[in-house]
């Protein structure tokens, strides 16, 4: 049996998988709220305390850097150490992945109805493929061809150094250096950046803020939805002009992405936010960001560009990463 899951900051989600019955049968599988626990070991205890079988491999992705098999979760404290989960519960192998790069391991094997497409373009086959995902945090990946199949490498690009690229993300980035030694893309382009956009408006004064807004804003214990969903009902103009400057601030990084690593094979927009504004991301000026890239501008209006949909794309990731595993040693 293979253990696997999907480590987020707001959500864990694990798995109990055999060979024959593949990726996308789990024997079983139960989500956890991340906050409700101390650590990974915790919920991992739980979930194996309801199962059956013996697990002789585990692989999971998580929300932050890997370094020698050891990762600190980005959004929770908790320290993830590959050979203290080995010793613990007794599984021979333990693989510890990116979130990012476990998304993007299975972005080679997502169907058609994993996905909605933004931009058809010209996919080139053995292509580089960059994953831009905002979901809590921004994480990003890519994949480049080995010659027999594409191999997933991990990225912390979300925490580059925003660059504006227009007046009003100039006055932005004035606005976030006054609260943050460092401001990345991260700080904008992700759950916890909504936020931030949202309060450059209202401070600057040229938008209100309804007290009914303001009311539910003070009593949500995620900002977030909040003013994504009065954005995406038209109920305050300055949800409205958070949510399209958000996705201007999307595009433009989707397009750092592809510049970067030439991802001529797509680009795929991942995490938890872009399918929930979909309708949105097709109407606003986010392929006009992803295209203005000046004399690359042409070359990026062929980049096929996708939205996936398929929630469980981490996991699934997590799953063929420790498949492969399994079959080889």
């Amino acid at each position: 049996m293979l253990l696997a899951g999907d480590i987020g900051g707001t959500k864990t989600v694990l798995a109990l998988i055999s060979e024959e019955k593949g990726a996308r049968q789990p024997v079983h599988e139960a989500r956890f709220p991340s906050d409700d626990y101390d650590s990974l070991e915790a919920i991992v205890a739980e979930f194996l305390e309801t199962t059956k079988g013996t697990v002789t491999r585990a692989s999971f992705g998580v929300a932050g850097p890997v370094v020698e098999g050891r990762a600190q979760i980005t959004n929770l404290p908790w320290m993830i150490d590959a050979a203290v989960m080995r010793q613990q519960f007794d599984i021979p192998a333990v693989r510890l992945l990116n979130d990012l790069e476990a998304i993007a391991t299975a972005v080679p094997h997502l169907e058609s109805s994993d996905l909605i497409t933004l931009n058809e373009g010209i996919r080139k086959p053995q292509g580089a493929i960059g994953i831009v995902a905002p979901g809590t945090g921004l994480g990003e990946a890519f994949l480049v061809w080995n010659g027999r199949s594409y191999e997933a490498h991990p990225s912390e690009g979300g925490h580059t150094a925003f660059g504006p690229t227009s007046d009003e993300q100039i006055e932005l980035l004035k606005y976030m250096r006054r609260r943050y030694h460092h401001v990345s893309y991260e700080r904008l382009c992700s759950g916890v950046g909504i936020p931030n956009i949202y309060t450059y408006f209202r401070d600057s004064g040229r938008y209100y803020e309804p007290q009914w807004l303001k009311t539910e804003l003070e009593t949500a214990d995620d900002a977030t939805p909040v003013i994504v969903n009065a954005a995406i009902e038209r109920k305050a103009d300055i949800c409205v002009a958070t949510l399209d400057l958000f996705m201007e601030v999307l595009g433009d990084e989707a397009g750092n992405m592809t510049l970067t690593v030439l991802a001529t094979g797509g680009l795929y927009l991942g995490g938890g936010i872009p399918p929930r504004i979909l309708p949105q991301l097709k109407a606003s000026n986010f392929l006009q960001a992803f295209r203005n890239k000046g004399r690359f501008s042409d070359m990026m209006a062929q980049v096929p560009i996708y939205v996936i949909t398929n929630a469980q794309a981490g996991l699934y990731g997590a799953i063929y990463a420790g498949m492969e595993v399994m079959a080889h040693g």
